[in-house]
C-alpha cells in the first residue's frame, strides 16, 4: 500500500508530491492530461516555433514563495527571467505608472503628490517581507505566525476594501496601479481585504521582481516532476481519476482539484454545495512579427503590462463580469509578453503575447474585437503586428483544465469571505469528510497563483495525519 496518492499534477499538486516524498512518504501522482503542469504549461498554440503559456505567465508569487524557495527547483533547470521593470501600467495620453523592484522608482511614477503616501504605505512592511508572506500564505493554523504584530499591523490595512486604501491617494496614476492588482484576482475593488491582495502583489514586486520563466511556465512544473521522481515518487499521466476505486489503495488521499469534482469523485455528497465560482476568462495568445507597439516607453520595458484607462473603467469592468452577468464594454486585461527578456519563445524578431480580460462564469461570446480595441488605445497599430491568435473562452478553459470551472482561472471566487476562507469555513481547510481525502487546490488557501504553497500547506496536514496513525 502507498502512503499517499495525489491527484492532479498542477503546481499544488506537485507541490505536495514532492514535500511528502521528501518527508520519506512513497507518493504517486496521477494526472488526467497526457503531461503534467495544470496552470503552468507552455504550448505551441499559434504557429511553429512560437511557445505560448496557455495559463499562468508571469510570477511575482512563485518567486516570492516559500514553498519553491525551500526546494531545489534550480537545479532542475527553473530560471526566473527578469525584465527592467516589473510591471508597466500605460494611459491613453502616453504616459504610465510602473511597478519597479525600486519603490522610489515606482512612487516617482506616481507624481510628487502620492509619491510620500505610497512609500509610506508599502516602506514598512518591506524589511519583514518574508516573514510577513510565510505568515500570509500559511494561515489558516498550518503554522504559527513568526512575526504576528507584523502580521496584524498587515492585517490592518489590508482587510479594508482596496477603494478605501486608495483614499491616501489624491491622482489617478496611484489609484489605476492598485487597481489594476486588485484585478488579478478578479475581486470587484470595493471587497472585504481587496486592500491586502494589491498591497502583497506591491511588496512582492518590490521584495523580488515579477519575472517570466526561461523557456515558459512549464519549466515550473517540469522542475517539479523532476524533483519528486528524483526522491522516488511515480508519475501517471494520461489516467482520469472519477471515482476513489480507479485509484490504487493508500493511506491518503490529495486532490489538486475543484471542490466540486473532489465532492463527486470522493462521494462526498453536498459538502461543498456552497461554494462560488468567480467570474471567467477570456483568453487570447497571439503570435506577433515585432514587440507592441506601446505608446508608453514603460510598457516595452516590462514583461507584464496592465491595461486599463483609470479605476473607474477598471471597476466598471470587474463589476459587469462579477456581478451584473455581461461583458465589459471597455475591458480590463492583464498582458504578457516574455519576449522583452526571453528571446527562446519566438522566431528571432518576433514575440509571444497573451492578454485575457475578465467575463461572466460560463459566458458563450467572442471578446475578440473588443479586446483588441482596447489594447489599440494603448498601442496603435497593434493589430498589424498580428500573425495569429489562439483563442480560449471559459469553455475551452475549462476543458483544457477540469478547474477552471465555468472559466474561472482561481478556482473559485476570490471574493467576500471566500477570498480568505475557502473552500468553506474551517479550522482545517484542507481536510474533508474523509479522513483520508484532503484537497490542496487553489480552492484552499492561500488561494489563487502558481506559487505551490496550497500544496505545502496540505501535505502538512497529511504529513500530521500520517503521523498520528503511526503506532
Amino acid at each position: 500500500m502507498l502512503d499517499v496518492v495525489v491527484v492532479g499534477a498542477g503546481p499544488n499538486g506537485l507541490t505536495a508530491a514532492a514535500e511528502l516524498a521528501r518527508r520519506g512518504f512513497s507518493v504517486a501522482l496521477f494526472e488526467a492530461k497526457d503531461t503534467v503542469g495544470g496552470g503552468a504549461r507552455t504550448e505551441e498554440l499559434t504557429l511553429p516555433g512560437f511557445r505560448h503559456d496557455p495559463c499562468s505567465a508571469a510570477h511575482p508569487l512563485g518567486v516570492n514563495s516559500p514553498a519553491f524557495r525551500a526546494l531545489p527547483l534550480e537545479r532542475y533547470g527553473l530560471e526566473w527571467l527578469h525584465s527592467e521593470l516589473a510591471m508597466a501600467h500605460p494611459f491613453p495620453d502616453g504616459s504610465a505608472a510602473v511597478l519597479s523592484r525600486s519603490v522610489a522608482e515606482t512612487a516617482a511614477s506616481f507624481g510628487p503628490r502620492d509619491a510620500g503616501a505610497y512609500r509610506r504605505l508599502v516602506e514598512p512592511f518591506l524589511p519583514k517581507w518574508d516573514a510577513l508572506v510565510r505568515d500570509f500564505m500559511s494561515l489558516p493554523l498550518t503554522a504559527l505566525p513568526r512575526d504576528p504584530v507584523t502580521l496584524a499591523r498587515f492585517g490592518l490595512v489590508g482587510l479594508a476594501p482596496s477603494t478605501w486604501l486608495t483614499r491616501r491617494f489624491h491622482d489617478e496614476k496611484a489609484r489605476t496601479l492598485f487597481a489594476g492588482l486588485v484585478a488579478h484576482v478578479m475581486a470587484p475593488l470595493g471587497g472585504f481585504a481587496t486592500g491586502a491582495v494589491g498591497l502583497v502583489f506591491a511588496l512582492a514586486a518590490h521584495a523580488r521582481g515579477w519575472p517570466v520563466v526561461r523557456g515558459g511556465s512549464q519549466a515550473i512544473s517540469d522542475a517539479l516532476a523532476a524533483y519528486l521522481k528524483d526522491l522516488g515518487g511515480a508519475i501517471h499521466t494520461d489516467y482520469e481519476v472519477k471515482r476513489l476505486d480507479d485509484l490504487p489503495p493508500a493511506r491518503a488521499y490529495v486532490f489538486d482539484t475543484s471542490p466540486t469534482a473532489l465532492a463527486r469523485i470522493a462521494g462526498l455528497g453536498r459538502f461543498y454545495e456552497r461554494y462560488r465560482y468567480g467570474a471567467g476568462v477570456y483568453k487570447i495568445d497571439y503570435a506577433l512579427d515585432g514587440p507592441v507597439p506601446w505608446t508608453a516607453d514603460e510598457a516595452r520595458r516590462a514583461t507584464t503590462v496592465q491595461i486599463g484607462a483609470d479605476s473607474a473603467e477598471i471597476g466598471a469592468a470587474l463589476r459587469a463580469a462579477s456581478r451584473e452577468g455581461r461583458p465589459p464594454r471597455k475591458p480590463f486585461m492583464i498582458t504578457v509578453q516574455p519576449g522583452v527578456v526571453d528571446p527562446t519563445r519566438a522566431p528571432a524578431g518576433q514575440q509571444v503575447f497573451w492578454a485575457y480580460a475578465h467575463v461572466p462564469n460560463g459566458w458563450s461570446g467572442d471578446l475578440t474585437d473588443t479586446m483588441e480595441r482596447q489594447l489599440e488605445r494603448f498601442a496603435p497599430g497593434f493589430r498589424d503586428r498580428v500573425l495569429a491568435r489562439a483563442i480560449a473562452g471559459p469553455a475551452e478553459l475549462a476543458a483544457r483544465n477540469a478547474n477552471y470551472v465555468g472559466g474561472d482561472i482561481g478556482t473559485g471566487a476570490a471574493s467576500g469571505l471566500q477570498l480568505l476562507l475557502r473552500p468553506r469555513l474551517s479550522l482545517s481547510p484542507y481536510s474533508t469528510p474523509h479522513p483520508a481525502v484532503f484537497i490542496c487546490s487553489s480552492a484552499t488557501p492561500p488561494g489563487p497563483g502558481v506559487h505551490g504553497m496550497s500544496g505545502h500547506n496540505a501535505a502538512k496536514a497529511v504529513w500530521r495525519r500520517l503521523r498520528q496513525q503511526q503506532p
